[in-house]
């Protein structure tokens, strides 16, 4: 153990958020996500809510400032009855404690989505029970 490290972010998760570099990309995926099939390095976050990992994450990862889309979430699927998901707004509002936040979240096509999460550097798998909570981050530079 370390002092100042929320226990929710396991060793596995510090060791690869350390690893990644400035434009690597991590996918918060929740419970629903399909991983596994779209990612050789998915870390088991079991048992947490993505929202209370985003916000243990954004203490110590820095988003890519150069970067239009500096944190992505996946369209809802034409004709789906969830319109905006409430947790987009939660997101929203955790991102905006990060100094590099943009204000923006960018929206992309399912399958855009999926694609980007098998060039992502890896992916968090949760436990989180909210539709469409699959949130990709851009990792920027340490200042």
């Amino acid at each position: 153990m370390l002092k100042k490290i929320p226990p929710i972010l396991s060793p596995e998760l510090m060791k690869v958020l350390m690893q990644m570099g400035h434009g690597d990309e991590i996918v918060i995926a929740d419970g629903n996500f399909p991983s596994a099939s779209h990612n050789a390095q998915v870390i088991d976050c079991s048992g947490h809510g993505a929202l209370e990992l985003l916000e243990a994450i954004l203490e110590f990862f820095p988003l890519d400032t150069y970067s239009d889309d500096q944190a992505v979430l996946m369209q809802v699927v034409a004709g789906d009855e969830a319109n905006q998901p409430e947790i987009w707004e939660d997101y929203h509002q955790s991102l905006q404690a990060s100094p590099e936040y943009a204000g923006k979240l960018t929206h992309i096509d399912r399958f855009d989505f999926y694609d980007r999460t098998k060039e992502a550097f890896a992916v968090i798998q949760t436990s989180e029970t909210a539709l469409y909570a699959n949130l990709l981050l851009k990792k920027g530079v340490v200042n």
